[in-house]
């Protein structure tokens, strides 16, 4: 071997990316003889430039599915851009520019700085969801919805942002203070008209995630959202108004109920109030709707409300019981109403305690004496005060009640869900219009399929205020009803874009595909997602959304699957060195640029793999990143004629070591545990410097050639060098992945037990030698012992050598 090329990282990256590309080494393989692998990171919002974060997201993912290729499956990598949204619509206003003009000019700039990483991403298959091309199926499946009941319109409370003009989902109201997740600006209520998607209709089945191998944090975050609770629904009667209905997990307790509590935004406010009532409930009602959510359900807080002068009749006691509006109870929440049962639930008692209402206990505590309650009673107990129910033991009365109820007419089973739902209408431009038309002599008329996509103008104009431009021109919304050929107006809101990153994984296989969202035959061959990789805040957003429509494409007989994405994997998010989430208007954002001009893409690659757990993330501290260039650079250095390094190390300890790096590597990155493995290459980088020309050459050579292919998913550009270095047919990310001696590395292991606070949680296999700061590192990457220690103080590690690692955690 001989020197051939200053080591010079810029060049070697530049010059191998011009011939991957002019090779078209990175073009999906077909090859019906391989099993598939759909690797998909999520897409980008084109901002204008990529930072560190977007690095951390997807070079790693970018690094599995390059060995994933290598073990020998045919992988679909693409990527595309989350392309519509109000950072472009809001940069229009404040620049004068059009948001399609200011969105095209980021792609082009962050397509350069996605090659540049040295992924393996196909951009043949490249979507923009702002194109028509592609916004025309967000419509189609509009009309598809809209046919099957799963869409409608109707008139609500929504959260609005004053800021970005626009209503809000519930999950983009964040903070204490009920802030808009985008702008930070305060959020108000408004009554408008809009378009949902009717996802509650999937909510059971959303529950169930027997089919998909997804992290527990996700899918209990998606349960406690979906909120699926079971009782009874009870008609109340009101005065003058007809029946409301209550929703109670505790039909047990009815006979107890007191008094009526309603929302202040309920329907039926306005009409119950008694007139020498109304001034104080208006006051109160307004007052109301300035609160957040979270302070109107802080048990902390003082319970306040207005009585209504209206009263209800208990279905079970025929009593007539007064009805109050208080802000505790919400209108998004079950319906609205609830019967208030002051003996048996901690707020209705505090809210009894300060109006004088009675407070009647009808489940008796264990060795209860029948004397006043001096708190609200909610366990279990003995029915009392009950009728025809005393003595009924309380969990056995739940379902005798409901029975009584629905044979009188005045309740039945039923199951309510926190979920709400999804509300997609958005009173911006620069998003996919909704595809209907409202005619004075037809009503609301969906646009027929042959007339899509209905286009979103060119000639926008903005104002400052931030209205929708769709809302002040006539020529996108006159138009004529498609049924009647009579004067129409086009719907002007338009949709949430998380509509279109639901299905935007289909549309990959086939983007310029005409005749449905995808091609039928390329689905066959990749569908579903084998392994999707992302961050855990999306979690009841865009990927409860993705579900929702995989599942409604299912009944529609496009796919036959339940799940979109049978694998998921949540990455950290590298935060600003302040340690904020990076925000341009923070001015902590970290530029990755700057980095690659003075180490390389493969150095930041590593370095972003090598800093930590991949799903832990963590404030940027680039102190490090210099180790990883010297690392990189000793190992470009073993493929050029040199002595060893002196280091001690034993030769015949070379095939042993090598099946031990390549066993380590392979089962690091089925786990996604980059940081280990590239521990695992540095410390075989130093045992290689140690023993090189003290080897057999052939051996040597079968050692280097081993090295370079479990080091190529890391440090692509490098590993193409060295390989070529090494005399090797191009190119060694076609190369298969080498396979190890199990009996080599069988005496090399040993089985060590953690246990968390003296209790067994995992058994974790390790190198016989390995020390115990390893043995710590490596208990506290095991999955089943990190949930014994989220958020916990590891106060104390002990380590027997050899068996045992004890985590002791307060």
């Amino acid at each position: 071997m001989s020197v051939k090329k200053e080591y010079d990282p810029g060049a070697i990256e530049s010059r191998w990316r011009r011939r991957w590309a002019e090779s078209g080494l990175y073009e999906t393989d077909e090859d019906p003889g391989k099993p598939k692998h759909y690797a998909l990171t999520m897409l980008p919002y084109p901002s204008g430039d990529l930072h560190v974060g977007h690095w951390y997201a997807m070079t790693p993912s970018d690094t599995r599915a390059r060995f994933m290729r290598m073990r020998g499956y045919r992988v679909f990598f693409p990527i595309g851009f989350d392309a519509f949204g109000l950072p472009a619509e809001n940069a229009a206003i404040k620049r004068g520019i059009h948001p399609r003009k200011w969105t095209y000019s980021n792609i082009e700039n962050m397509r350069g700085q996605l090659r540049q990483m040295g992924t393996m991403f196909d951009f043949d298959a490249e979507v923009v969801t702002c194109e028509p091309e592609y916004y025309r199926w967000n419509q189609w499946f509009f009309l598809k919805f809209y046919e099957r009941g799963l869409a409608y319109r109707k008139k609500a409370p929504v959260d609005w942002c004053p800021s970005c003009n626009t209503t809000l989902a519930r999950e983009q109201v964040v903070g204490p203070d009920r802030r808009c997740e985008r702008c930070g600006t305060p959020v108000i209520k408004r009554n408008l008209t809009q378009w949902l998607f009717r996802i509650t209709e999937y909510a059971d089945e959303l529950l169930d995630f027997s089919k998909i191998d997804w992290p527990e944090r996700v899918k209990t975050l998606q349960t406690n959202w979906i909120g699926r609770s079971e009782g009874a629904e009870i008609e109340f009667e009101i005065e003058g108004y007809g029946p409301i209905t209550v929703f109670t997990t505790r039909p047990d307790t009815v006979f107890g109920a007191t008094f009526m509590v309603l929302a202040p935004e309920h329907e039926a406010v306005e009409r119950i109030t008694a007139p020498e009532r109304a001034a104080e409930v208006r006051a109160y009602v307004e007052e109301a709707a300035r609160m957040s959510e979270i302070d109107r359900t802080d048990t902390t807080r003082e319970k306040t409300g207005v009585f209504t002068g209206a009263c209800a009749t208990n279905p079970a006691t025929g009593e007539r019981i007064p009805v109050y509006i208080a802000d505790y109870v919400l209108l998004g929440y079950g319906t609205g109403a609830i019967m208030a049962v002051p003996a048996h639930d901690e707020r209705d008692f505090e809210f009894a305690t300060k109006y004088g209402l009675e407070i009647r206990p009808v489940i008796a505590p264990p060795e209860w004496d029948g004397s006043p309650l001096e708190e609200a009673y909610a366990g279990e107990g003995t029915m009392v005060n009950s009728g025809p129910f005393d003595g009924t033991p309380s969990g056995e009365g739940r379902e005798k009640v409901t029975r009584w109820l629905e044979e009188r007419g005045a309740g039945r089973h039923a199951v309510s869900y926190r979920l709400r739902d999804w509300l997609i209408s958005r009173q911006r431009y620069w998003g996919t219009p909704i595809p209907i038309v409202y005619c004075e002599r037809c009503g609301t008329v969906p646009v027929p399929e042959e007339d899509l996509p209905v286009l979103l103008p060119e000639d926008a104009e903005f104002t400052p205020t931030g209205e929708s431009p769709l809302k002040r021109d006539p020529d996108f919304y006159n138009t004529t009803c498609p049924r009647c050929g009579g004067p129409a107006t086009r719907e002007t809101d338009t949709m949430d874009t998380f509509v279109d990153s639901s299905w935007y994984q289909y549309r990959y296989l086939s983007p310029h595909y005409d005749e449905g969202p995808f091609d039928p035959e390329q689905g066959r061959k990749w569908l579903p997602v084998d392994q999707y990789t992302g961050g855990v805040e999306h979690a009841v957003m865009h990927l409860l959304y993705t579900r929702f429509f995989t599942k409604v494409m299912r009944d529609m007989g496009l796919v036959d699957f339940d799940e979109p994405m049978v694998r998921l994997f949540n990455q950290g998010e590298i935060l600003g060195p302040d340690g904020n989430r990076m925000s341009k208007s923070k001015g902590n954002v970290v530029n990755p640029q700057e980095w690659v001009d003075r180490y390389g893409s493969d150095v930041l690659r590593c370095f972003l793999m090598f800093i930590g757990p991949w799903n832990e993330g963590g404030p940027w501290d680039g102190q490090g990143i210099e180790g990883v260039a010297r690392w990189l650079r000793r190992a470009h250095s073993l493929v050029v004629e040199g002595e060893p390094s002196g280091a001690e190390a034993d030769p015949k300890e070379l095939p042993r070591r090598t099946s031990r790096l390549v066993k380590r590597v392979t089962e690091n990155l089925e786990t996604f545990r980059f940081n280990t493995a590239i521990a695992a290459l540095m410390e075989h980088t130093n045992y290689l410097l140690a023993v090189r020309g003290r080897v057999d050459e052939e051996e040597w050579a079968s050692a280097l050639r081993d090295f370079v292919l479990v080091l190529a998913p890391f440090a692509p550009h490098h590993a193409e060098e060295m390989w070529a270095e090494l005399g090797q047919p191009y190119s060694v990310h076609q190369q298969s992945w080498p396979q190890w001696d199990e009996e080599l590395v069988a005496e090399e292991e040993i089985t060590l037990v953690v246990q968390v606070n003296g209790k067994l949680r995992d058994r974790i296999r390790v190198p016989t030698d390995v020390s115990e700061e390893d043995a710590r590192r490596l208990a506290l990457e095991s999955p089943k012992v990190r949930q014994h220690v989220e958020g916990r103080e590891i106060k104390k590690c002990v380590y027997v050598p050899g068996r045992v690692v004890n985590l002791v955690v307060g």
